[in-house]
């Protein structure tokens, strides 16, 4: 790290750029299914609901394994030629972090929406809009949970060792080089890349907790 490593810092800005833009991805489609099973009522929606709860157990090598068929030559999207790609890996973490994010955001806006959803509701909004209304009025939450999001994303190894294939240069992120450096006995550049990988968990969580200190705060001068 204070050498200026190329290759260290190359896989760095790799591995942002892939957890990037998979969390804007499965935030924007997380959250909106979340706002929907919030405000909506339908049958079968229990189901649904538990469904959603246990995908967030689900093991990133599982993902990694579905994207994989869905991408392989003889998959039905194997015609896109992303795999061992970039963009395979985005997809897979985007699939990874899409039901936490709904499964968070349908629970925040339900909360939202019994206590003051009746006020929503008197003003005419139909379901859409109301989603709209609660996602806005708990924009702080929403950003707490897509820094969550985000963490998950970027510690993850198994889903983007499968379908990235862990190219040098191409698809090596910071967990799949960890993995790969370590069997190898380059533990330099393994831990140069645990230690930055773990600055990045720590200082995500000391936002969630300056995000929510500082929410606490307005709450308090609002009242």
């Amino acid at each position: 790290m204070l050498s200026s490593d190329a290759q260290l810092w190359a896989i760095i800005g790799r591995s942002l750029a892939v957890s990037g833009l998979a969390t804007l991805l499965g935030f924007a489609l997380g959250a909106a299914l979340g706002a929907w099973l919030a405000v909506s009522r339908f049958t079968g929606r229990g189901a649904v609901i538990a469904l959603l709860n246990a995908l967030l157990a689900l093991p990133s090598v599982v993902v990694g394994l579905l994207v994989y068929l869905l991408l392989s030559r003889s998959g039905p999207l194997g015609f896109l030629g992303w795999l061992f790609s970039f963009k395979a890996m985005v997809l897979a973490q985007s699939l990874l972090v899409l039901p936490i994010v709904a499964a968070w955001v349908r629970q925040a806006l339900e909360d939202a929406d019994r206590s003051h959803g009746e006020q929503i509701v008197a003003m005419g909004a139909e379901h859409g809009m109301r989603g709209l209304l609660l996602l806005l009025d708990e924009r702080f939450v929403l950003l707490t949970i897509a820094i969550a999001a985000f963490g998950r994303a970027i510690a993850e190894v198994g889903a983007v060792m499968i379908v990235g294939g862990n190219i040098d240069g191409f698809t090596r992120v910071m967990t799949t080089a960890i993995a790969l450096e370590t069997s190898k006995g380059d533990l330099p550049l393994a831990l140069g890349l645990g230690l930055v990988l773990m600055g990045i968990v720590l200082g995500l969580n000391a936002l969630v907790a300056l995000i929510k200190s500082w929410r606490e705060q307005r709450e308090l001068m609002a009242l």
